[in-house]
Order: C-alpha cells, then structure tokens, then sequence
C-alpha cells in the first residue's frame, strides 16, 4: 500500500468517525428503540425474543465479572450498562461525546455517584486510574488504525491488577433496523439510517471472539471472549 492510498483510507476514516458523532447525537433520542427492539428494530416476536434472551446472557456474564471498585465507563451512551454498573461499582466515570446522550444517562440513574465527562475518546486522556474499564458496544466503532492505540488508552486508565470488561455486537442482519442492509461480514463501515430518513455512514467492524483475543493477545493483554448465539460478544481483558 502506498503512503497516498494509507493518508486516503486515514482521511475517508476520520471523515467517518466525524459523521459517527454525528449520527449518535442525532440519534439520541432513538436510540433506545434499538436495545428494546421497538419501532424500525422490531423483527417479530421470536427474534426479539432471541434477544432478551442473550441480552439477559450478557447481562449475568457482565454481573459475574463483578466491576466493583471505581469504574470508568467509556462510550456511555443512554445509562442502560451505567445503571447495571452501579449495582457493583463505587463510582461511575461515564464518558460519552454526545451531551444529548449524557443527559439521557443522567435522567435514567442520577448523578450520585456518577461523574460524567463530555470529551471525544479518541482525544481524551485520563486524570485518574480505575478498577475497571467498561465499554459496550463502542470497540466496533474503533477504527482499525486506532485500534492499538485505543488500547494503549485503555491501558493507562487501569489501575495495577484492573481489567477491562467489553461488551459488543456479533454480525446478524436481526440485530440492526430492518431498513438497515449489512455490507458483510468483513465490511468495516456501514450506512445507518435515523427514524426521518437522513443517513450517516459510520464505522462498523463484526469482530470474530477468537479474532479478537488472539489480536488482544498479541497487544499485551490476556483476554477471554465469548459469545451468544446470534447477537452479542463479551469478554475481558487484563494487561500482562
């Protein structure tokens, strides 16, 4: 690959990781919709059903992990892991860079004993370390180039003996909006659409669990990943 063509996929990634932030403070509001499988995201009882059946999955895996201590939540979105980390956790930092979706966190679990940050991750250094960094949904959108150092990030947000704790989407075209088209499985953006029509293109990457602990591996970190049958993978990682 020539350096032109490496600076012409690193600028058409930045302009999607721009539209990507866009689109989640567009899409604040709807968001929800997607988790609950209301609306555009509604594929029929059996397949919903499917769903909170993996999602109560991930939810015992994410309990059993235990994230107690101080927990740094990145990519919080609407509060709906936040409020399932405070059954655990002594505090909540929950960072997110759209301030519609930090004021859907706030409204859904107060603010006792969450701080929350407005800041762009991909820009944001932390102040602090914590026992635990949790993120949901949020690797996928990690562009490829920014993978390593994401987890360097990552790395320097842990205190010594903590663990990340990741929660994420596997590839079905049943999880997505049912105007949603998926570009494949080795696809790493895709076009998403809101309720009103308008479009955004964004980054989407369907990580194999194996794929991803060995790549973990390789970056220094001893992980374990798992999935559910159709839809989520989740796992967690500690630095070595």
């Amino acid at each position: 690959m020539t350096d032109d063509v490496r600076d012409g996929a690193r600028d058409a990634y930045e302009r999607e990781v721009r539209e990507q932030i866009a689109y989640y403070r567009a899409r604040a509001g709807e968001y929800d919709e997607w988790f609950l499988r209301k609306g555009r995201y509604d594929h029929g009882p059996e397949a919903n059903a499917r769903w909170f059946d993996e999602v109560a999955e991930v939810a015992r895996a994410v309990d059993a992990l235990a994230p107690y201590g101080d927990v740094l939540e990145l990519a919080a979105g609407t509060g709906l892991w936040t409020e399932r980390l405070l059954r655990h956790a002594t505090s909540v930092t929950a960072i997110d860079t759209s301030p519609e979706v930090l004021a859907l966190n706030r409204q859904r679990v107060g603010a006792g004993r969450v701080r929350y940050i407005k800041a762009d991750i991909f820009d944001w250094q932390p102040d602090r370390t914590y026992d635990v960094v949790f993120f949901s949904f949020w690797l996928s959108h990690v562009p490829p180039e920014r993978f390593d150092a994401f987890w360097k990030l990552v790395r320097a947000c842990l205190a010594p003996e903590g663990r990340a704790i990741f929660v994420d989407s596997r590839y079905s075209q049943q999880s997505t909006a049912v105007d949603h088209t998926l570009e494949g499985e080795q696809a790493i953006t895709m076009t998403r659409r809101l309720n009103d029509g308008r479009e955004y293109r964004i980054v989407k990457i369907y990580y194999q669990p194996e794929e991803l602990a060995r790549r973990l591996g390789s970056s220094g970190w001893e992980a374990h990943v798992s999935a559910t049958p159709t839809f989520f993978l989740y796992g967690h990682a500690s630095a070595v």
